[in-house]
């Protein structure tokens, strides 16, 4: 996408100049001020223009976009939400649509592409222009989800050999048609990547000096098949501006910028976040999904969840004699389950997170299980004494709240382990970590934890019932 300054009024936070945008914006396509819209909009960074437009009716959508100018649509466009591009492109005669896509950055058209059905995307791609038809093709071939399908071909090369003078004399040429000029990569003549530079070291470089005199030779660069996952986390951990992407001959074909790393990892985020929910993640939004839609990716797990709880009833069944004696004990189960699942919930989540991020490492699994089960006897302890104290002033049955304090100890220790150990588990087998949902292990534990309860009230009852 194109670098813009981000300037906004001192006095207005920019949420309050989006919203107000929005308002008078729909307020004067209302009432036919096209005029009035379009002067509206012309101050308004183009990141805003498309939350403007995303938040009118759509009927009003396609009116706002045509108001602006070619240039400035393209740019607007590569803001807009998926869903709302695609209704554009229904929307607009064939000639438009190819006018700003042809001017799209080849990483961003690449990304509407893998959107819109495939019959769309050969019509558009075969009436590209040539350059760009190359470019799109390039990213397309690669798989989804890595540095080759999310970099862009659009980026400034060096020679070794240029001068100074050189070198900013073609910066200059190519500023209007490349991603970034921050970065300035420099190949030999077979393209192979041979060393960086930032604007700053070539600014501040004497006329003569030759580039690779003021390089830096240790480049940090990822390959086309690395993950974009990873790719994030390399300009998150080097605070890059962009990284490079080289083919398996180490030739530079493209960059990723850091603002598609900031797309990915809200991306990434959020799937593991659904994940984690036991909802199944979709590319488009999940609020403007077809409920039907909706249903689907949620009653998966909400099946496995709920065959997995017929253990809970089964546990409970078979204890129908002790529960006869002593009626007090069905307080307490949703108590006790409850807890549990909380606690599991807990540790599954701090090391799903830590996982992702490179925090924790598989090797320090028996480490860090370690550590979650004295912090669950921790927890387990300090709860259990307040609720065996809580549950005799209720039920004034000492066996009744020994066994209550002493099975949430057991079961926060059981959940503790769970939390921890069972994201380990999936990692070494291959499986995204976050599958692990918290409902999943909430479940689990909730199965073992009746059973604890009703195993630690026998062996109390035995000796103090």
């Amino acid at each position: 996408m194109t670098e813009h300054q981000n300037t906004s009024a001192p006095s207005v936070s920019r949420k309050e100049l989006r919203d107000l945008v929005r308002v008078q914006l729909q307020m004067l396509l209302d009432q036919g001020n096209f005029q009035g819209a379009k002067a509206l909009l012309i101050p308004v960074q183009p990141a805003d223009i498309a939350e403007a437009i995303e938040g009118l009716p759509e009927p009003l959508q396609v009116i706002a976009f045509r108001l602006l100018s070619k240039d400035e649509a393209t740019e607007v466009y590569e803001y807009l939400d998926s869903s709302v591009q695609q209704a554009l492109i229904e929307e607009f005669k064939r000639q438009d649509v190819l006018d700003i896509v042809d001017k799209m950055s080849p990483d961003d058209r690449a990304r509407l592409f893998d959107e819109l059905p495939a019959k769309v995307v050969r019509r558009l791609l075969g009436q590209l222009s040539p350059a760009e038809r190359e470019a799109t093709a390039l990213l397309l071939g690669y798989e989804a989800g890595t540095a080759g399908r999310i970099m862009t071909p659009k980026y400034i090369s060096l020679k070794e050999g240029m001068t100074v003078t050189q070198a900013i004399e073609r910066i200059r040429t190519m500023a209007d048609t490349t991603e970034t000029i921050y970065y300035l990569y420099v190949t030999d003549a077979a393209r192979c990547l041979t060393g960086i530079l930032s604007l700053r070291d070539l600014v501040t470089a004497q006329a003569g000096d030759r580039v690779g005199d003021v390089m830096t030779r240790e480049v940090v660069s990822v390959t086309t098949d690395t993950d974009q996952e990873e790719v994030a986390r390399m300009i998150q951990r080097y605070d890059f501006l962009a990284v490079p992407v080289v083919d398996a001959e180490q030739r530079l074909v493209g960059i990723v910028t850091v603002d598609d790393v900031i797309d990915i990892l809200e991306q990434e985020t959020t799937e593991d976040i659904y994940t984690l929910g036991g909802v199944q993640a979709g590319d488009d939004d999940y609020f403007q999904t077809n409920l039907f839609t909706v249903a689907r990716r949620r009653v998966v797990w909400l099946f496995v969840l709920l065959i997995t709880n017929t253990g809970t009833s089964a546990v409970i069944s078979s204890q129908e004699d002790i529960l006869q004696r002593v009626v007090a004990l069905t307080a307490f189960i949703p108590l006790l389950i409850g807890t549990g699942g909380n606690v599991g919930a807990q540790s599954s989540t701090v090391v799903i997170r830590g996982l992702n991020v490179d925090k924790v490492r598989p090797t320090e699994a028996f480490t860090v299980v370690r550590r979650e089960a004295i912090a669950g006897a921790l927890l387990g302890a300090l709860l259990g004494i307040v609720v065996a104290i809580w549950a005799y002033l209720l039920q004034h049955n000492l066996a009744v709240s020994i066994a209550v304090g002493i099975s949430l100890l057991g079961i926060s220790i059981l959940a503790s382990v769970a939390g921890s150990a069972l994201p380990f588990l999936f990692k070494s087998l291959g499986f995204d970590p976050a599958l692990m949902s918290a409902p999943f292990i909430t479940t689990a534990v909730d199965v073992l934890g009746v059973f604890i309860y009703f195993s630690v009230a026998r062996l109390v009852l035995r000796y103090l019932g």
